[in-house]
């Protein structure tokens, strides 16, 4: 799997000079583009558009401190079809425009080119089942809220604190399905699993498909197969080490993808640091062809937002 990885990064490097073939690279890595942009995402902190735009920046800043080309020159070499545009992307990495580093001499600030390795780990077992499960809803109230990647995610809690006992009471009153009781759900709004991209933070029940939400509010979920991880351990910490484990262990060991929808988290509330029990759910569907394609595609996904 790593090799492929490796060698789809091999490809984007060659094109950073022109248009990048994404579809190109996730066939090289042996999987869809979607799953592809969330792979990168997740094992790299950053999505893969922005990784491409630093790396080919960081080529760009060298030939603009060189002096060997003009300024516009570089610009049509990496693709830009101005110099306003090419200015706006050389800021964006850079915190300077491309004319006033090489007036300058500015420093710069390089993105390194990235590879994936092996970092030896798996010595704690993993307990997980795996579930299909048919069509269902979520009802209860949502947020929008950024990702936080270690400790408590501020937002997320305030989300829960400002909910009524009435709503709560509600929510009670319709659980009706596996995992039962009160339980977070996060659906992602783009690919990227950046600490700070937003997501949308649900608190609710499982509920039948038909059933009315009346003043809450209601997420349809279609049926699908997910994979279920019990966890035990002090909160939120554990939490976020289980979500990395699971999209940088299990999945590479199993022959399983992540798929669309969303993450579901079922755990007791306690203070910071207390042991609690959990129980995550993550979308998951079948990977096709070898070992290697069987790829994790979340991040930070459940990006530790509890």
């Amino acid at each position: 799997m790593l090799e492929r990885l490796n060698q789809a990064l091999d490809h984007l490097e060659a094109c950073l000079d022109r248009e990048v073939d994404m579809a190109e690279a996730a066939r090289i890595a042996a999987v869809s583009e979607h799953h592809f942009r969330r792979l990168f995402s997740a094992l790299a902190g950053m999505p893969l558009p922005v990784y491409v735009r630093r790396r080919r920046m960081t080529l760009a800043g060298a030939e603009v401190l060189a002096r060997d080309l003009t300024l516009l020159d570089i610009a049509v070499r990496y693709g830009y079809s101005s110099g306003e545009a090419f200015a706006r992307a050389f800021r964006s990495v850079h915190g300077i425009g491309p004319g006033e580093a090489r007036r300058t001499g500015a420093t710069l600030t390089a993105q390194p080119r990235m590879s994936f390795r092996v970092v030896v780990e798996g010595s704690t077992a993993m307990r997980y089942r795996i579930v299909e499960k048919e069509s269902f809803r979520v009802v209860g109230k949502k947020a929008r809220i950024p990702l936080v990647h270690e400790g408590l995610n501020a937002a997320a809690a305030a989300h829960a604190e400002s909910l009524d006992k009435q709503a709560i009471v509600r929510m009670k009153e319709l659980t009706s399905q596996e995992p039962d009781g009160i339980l977070s759900a996060v659906v992602y709004l783009t690919d990227s699993r950046e600490e700070g991209a937003e997501a949308d933070y649900w608190i609710g029940v499982v509920t039948g498909p038909d059933v009315a939400a009346e003043e809450l509010d209601a997420l349809d979920v279609p049926a699908g197969t997910w994979a279920v991880f019990d966890n035990h351990g002090p909160y939120p910490s554990a939490l976020q080490e289980l979500w990395r484990d699971v999209f940088t262990q299990w999945f590479p060991s199993n022959p399983y993808v992540s798929r669309p929808g969303p993450e579901l988290l079922r755990t007791q509330p306690v203070e910071i640091g207390a042991e609690t029990d959990s129980q995550l759910w993550i979308p998951v569907e079948r990977g096709s062809g070898s070992a290697e394609a069987r790829t994790p595609t979340g991040m930070p996904g459940r990006s530790r937002h509890t």
